[in-house]
């Protein structure tokens, strides 16, 4: 299929052979598995192999998809310029939160948590808002479950302090971070949701005490709430 795809025309069997090097039982094999499989049809011309249906709906999916991560990036670029602090998504993942996307501060005092990073559920902001969508008794087993490593000089690593957190969160709506994950730092959350209600991820920014505090964190939960409305609405937009 990347053959084809390079090639940008048509090719017969042993044409894409040549550059693959298999035997020439095993080729044609693929390719009429390919075929029988909507991947590939034949030019009505020459009868060699082109792109069929299924393969081009896979195309096309990728490049919506492109599009779909330019847009998330420019939503979340115009909200980290609003805010002017470091804003990321995370989507949680069994080590942890992961952030798949960030806009970086101008600034140069930053806290370097690139793409890819995990970071531990019960002491981030992003973390405390997934674990607050948990209902009662799965979240009573994956607070048994987490180590409660002392982070921060305020990490919560008693259980019944982390629900009763958890808790308050639930009727906030949002997330802080107080110097819990990383001292010196302060971080705000809320929820980018699917369709129907479920947690998909956390729309975050965090600032070093040096330039914010948490009151003034809380002054732009707005426009981090706008921001994931935007996202929810480009994420799980009908692509019809």
């Amino acid at each position: 299929m990347e053959i084809l795809a390079d090639a940008g025309r048509p090719l017969s069997a042993t044409e894409i052979n040549e550059h693959l090097g298999l035997p020439k039982a095993t080729v044609h094999r693929l390719c009429g598995t390919l075929e029988a499989s909507g991947f590939l049809a034949r030019d009505t011309h020459r009868g060699r192999l082109r792109p069929a249906r299924r393969l081009r709906r896979i195309g096309g999916g990728v490049l919506a998809t492109s599009r779909m991560h330019v847009a998330r990036h420019a939503v979340m670029d115009r909200v980290a310029r609003h805010i002017g602090e470091t804003l990321n998504l995370a989507v949680p993942e069994k080590q942890g939160m992961s952030y798949v996307d960030r806009v970086d501060t101008q600034w140069p005092l930053r806290f370097q948590l690139p793409v890819g990073s995990h970071v531990p559920f019960h002491c981030t902001a992003s973390g405390k808002l997934f674990l607050s969508a948990y209902r009662d008794p799965e979240l009573a087993v994956m607070l048994r479950a987490l180590e409660l490593a002392p982070e921060g000089p305020n990490c919560i690593t008693e259980a019944d302090a982390l629900l009763r957190e958890i808790q308050a969160i639930r009727v906030r709506g949002h997330s802080f971070d107080n110097e819990e994950f990383m001292a010196g730092m302060i971080a705000a959350a809320v929820p980018v949701r699917t369709p129907n209600g479920a947690f998909f991820g956390a729309l975050a920014f965090h600032a070093p005490l040096q330039r914010m505090t948490l009151d003034q964190a809380a002054g732009h939960l707005g426009t981090l709430s706008r921001g994931a409305r935007d996202l929810e609405r480009i994420l799980f937009m009908d692509p019809d």
